[in-house]
């Protein structure tokens, strides 16, 4: 049975800002999409993560991966299991960054630290080269430089001027806080000697880069003098040329931005992943990176992976989106999205149904297979995933979740008609079988079957199957 939610958050080495100039922090760099050469036939998005849960219990230090055609809503693939995992330095990765290479196929790179061991000094990141991510080879770990630091969430971008891959990270130099560096290569084994390349003269991590947008190159990156989001720019991509200008962007705790440029359209969305409350990403967008301004994404439009932070988007074409969900699989799960409080998940407690806001440990509470309907299959009946002899059922109108006694009644009572949403057809609305008239809503953010009348109730009845 499980606990009730806990509001306990993992450790993040944001909270270091100006603690100790000898622990370094984290860079996030992630390549925005459009940013390299083009690719006419990229038509959907692979996201590279790690994963943390608040008491662990979902925490995985290898690199996970999720596709999307919209760039908004994520399928974890192989069971949001890692598809690889680092052999060598602290034996697990943050901060990964997934880039296509100018000369064909992907490079991988990653923050050589397991856990949340922020006095871990490695000069060196890993590294691995993927045809079509559904391989990684060539693993290695170039070595960055020599001061006693770290070299945090590497990210790169093809320099065109200098003919090289710029590689940023971030550490703390001898100015006693963390900036960001930089050397240049050509084949991530091999680098040049390191260089400063952004110190506004405060604590800054986590960059991530759009280059050559109507000839301006942007940096966006978390700083500890607004405690967001901040972008930068410059007309040139040379170390030390890139000025702040735009407004903070935060929700809470918010690092590790990632600008993501939309396939489809004009529109620009900058992902920052929040540590209060750790293990929640939050979006904005633009149609004008040159504005710097940003609105934010209402939450019903997007869905994460579960537990995934710190992310890293590219482009794909049709036929690797297609190659890595046949090689990786979707998930033989789903979580429902409360329409009018997105932030929360169908999940059970105390074997009592209910929404409550993601994320909470145990995760798998809010994991469901939606199996054939027990008394009628062209229905549905909700399968705990943690709980396997367990199911969603009515009981008194309420939701419970009930070990199944093989009976007429209790197998009526567990299954539900999907019918289109009340409050947005393009969502999902469940109907009781044995009663039905009713369907499943939330009040008090606990789950029963009710007469559905108003547009409240309509509102509360309403979800959506996801990941």
């Amino acid at each position: 049975m499980s606990a009730r939610p806990r509001t306990q958050a993992m450790p993040s080495r944001r909270l270091f800002f100006g603690a100790a100039a000898a622990t370094s922090l984290a860079l996030a760099a992630d390549l925005p999409l459009g940013a390299g050469r083009a690719h006419a036939a990229d038509s959907a998005y692979v996201m590279g993560y790690f994963t943390e849960s608040p008491n662990g219990v979902g925490t995985d230090y290898g690199l996970h991966l999720a596709v999307s055609t919209d760039s908004l809503n994520w399928t974890p693939l192989n069971q949001n299991a890692p598809v690889v995992t680092p052999t060598e330095g602290a034996g697990g990765l943050r901060d990964p960054f997934i880039l296509r290479k100018r000369e064909g196929g992907f490079v991988v790179l990653a923050t050589d630290l397991k856990g949340t061991d922020w006095s871990y000094n490695s000069q060196t990141i890993h590294v691995w080269d993927s045809t079509d991510l559904r391989t990684f080879t060539n693993y290695r770990r170039p070595h960055l430089h020599d001061m006693t630091t770290h070299s945090w969430a590497p990210e790169a971008f093809w320099d065109a001027s200098r003919g090289q891959y710029a590689l940023l990270y971030s550490a703390v130099n001898a100015s006693g806080h963390n900036v960001l560096m930089v050397n240049y290569t050509s084949d991530f084994a091999t680098v040049s000697a390191p260089q400063m390349f952004f110190d506004p003269g405060y604590d800054v991590i986590d960059g991530d880069m759009a280059v050559g947008i109507n000839g301006v190159n942007y940096l966006y990156f978390k700083s500890s003098s607004t405690g967001g989001l901040v972008g930068a720019r410059s007309t040139s991509t040379n170390p030390g040329s890139f000025t702040p200008f735009s407004t903070t962007v935060a929700h809470g705790g918010t690092e590790a931005p990632t600008l993501v440029k939309s396939l489809t359209s004009s529109t620009w969305y900058l992902w920052g992943d929040t540590y209060t409350p750790n293990g929640v990403f939050y979006a904005w967008q633009t149609t004008d990176l040159a504005a710097g301004a940003w609105t934010p994404v209402d939450q019903k439009l997007y869905t994460h992976p579960v537990n995934a932070k710190h992310c890293t988007i590219a482009t794909l074409t049709s036929a690797e989106y297609e190659g890595l969900v046949t090689r990786w699989g979707a998930p033989a799960w789903n979580r429902l999205k409360s329409y009018n409080y997105p932030a929360r998940y169908v999940r059970h407690a105390d074997y009592l149904a209910r929404i409550d806001a993601y994320p909470f440990d145990p995760y798998t509470d809010s994991q469901w297979k939606l199996v054939p309907g027990l008394a009628d299959t062209s229905a549905v009946s909700f399968q705990s995933v943690n709980y396997p002899t367990r199911y969603l059922r009515h009981y008194n109108y309420a939701l419970r979740l009930d070990v199944n006694d093989g009976t007429a009644t209790f197998a009526q009572d567990a299954t539900f008609h999907r019918d289109a949403g009340l409050a947005d057809a393009s969502w999902a609305s469940f109907r009781s079988y044995n009663n039905p008239t009713r369907y499943i809503r939330h009040s008090d953010y606990t789950l029963r079957i009710d007469l559905i009348t108003t547009a409240t109730d309509r509102a509360d009845a309403t979800f959506s199957v996801g990941y």
